[in-house]
């Protein structure tokens, strides 16, 4: 959707990039995944369009880390409701894997439920449980981390994080500020880039504009030290890019990290898993294993030289 169509409330946005087949994807609505109290927790699942009954798809699952009872009592629907969020969902399961959007009222309890729930019916929902990856943006980017450094780190493939307020290293306290303003969860206060599994690629995106009080210095302090302990991250700045460039900035910069992103997606999860290798200790020198190298470059305004 074009800038100059889209609508001013920002629950309403959705993301400036398009595929053919998004209007085609498959929703199944307020799937329950868990029931605390009186109130039933849901998730909505996006399917490939053309995907078979029993077919068994790779799956990116949405992290929120904001509860969304606050969520709602601020912008009026819950996360997973969002015009991003939907049109990010329609944007994964059009690339031909599957997206899981939740619902939580407390989203580290709340998530960890979901993945048990995931794994044991994934034959029902057509996921492959053993090809799962993270999306999360802003201030969501902390729950995931820390879903990452917890003991469900090993069902997921890869992690996606957009313009996220990472960790607070080196003295900073701009996440714990940030988490205590606007509301989000900070599980992973206290940890730091060596909590995170050697082997799981990510990719970060950053705003080079962004407004957030410290947000970008968080990013910067985080490459520095998972850069330092060789972790596998592939790093994309767009320099002139306001905080979710995603819905703000109808450029074909914008596009591209948003096509980058997909590509990154579809490269780790949809393909077999990659054989073993034994890695060299962290921080120290060795032969890499083979396959596709880390990136760490930056994205380039069109008609850059």
């Amino acid at each position: 959707m074009s800038q100059g169509n889209q609508p001013s409330d920002i629950t309403q946005r959705t993301v400036v990039h398009e595929v053919p087949g998004m209007d085609d994807v498959k929703v199944r609505r307020d799937l329950e995944y868990v029931t605390t109290g009186t109130e039933a927790l849901t998730f909505d699942l996006y399917s490939p369009p053309g995907s078979d009954t029993g077919e068994r798809r790779p799956a990116v699952l949405f992290v929120f880390g904001y509860p969304d009872p606050g969520y709602e009592k601020v912008l009026g629907c819950k996360p997973k409701e969002m015009g991003q969020t939907v049109s990010w969902a329609r944007l994964v399961a059009a690339s031909g894997l599957v997206a899981v959007t939740p619902t939580s009222r407390r989203p580290a309890t709340d998530l960890a439920a979901l993945l048990d729930h995931l794994r044991h019916n994934a034959a029902s929902l057509g996921i492959d449980g053993s090809r799962i990856g993270l999306w999360a943006c802003s201030g969501n980017v902390p729950m995931a981390l820390a879903l990452l450094m917890s003991q469900q780190r090993a069902a997921f493939r890869c992690a996606a994080l957009c313009y996220g307020f990472m960790l607070d290293l080196g003295g900073s306290t701009a996440v714990a500020e940030a988490a205590a303003r606007f509301g989000f969860a900070n599980p992973c206060a206290g940890r730091s880039a060596a909590d995170l599994p050697a082997e799981l690629p990510f990719f970060v995106a950053r705003a080079g504009q962004d407004e957030m009080p410290g947000l970008n210095e968080t990013i910067d302090r985080f490459l520095a030290e998972a850069l330092a302990h060789n972790l596998p991250v592939t790093f994309l700045n767009h320099p002139s890019a306001p905080h979710a460039f995603d819905l703000f900035d109808d450029s074909e910069t914008s596009r591209e990290v948003v096509r980058q992103l997909l590509a990154f997606l579809r490269f780790h999860l949809d393909r077999p898993p990659a054989p073993s290798f034994p890695l060299p200790p962290r921080g120290g020198r060795g032969t890499p294993p083979p396959g596709p190298s880390s990136l760490r470059h930056q994205a380039r305004e069109p008609g850059d030289s």
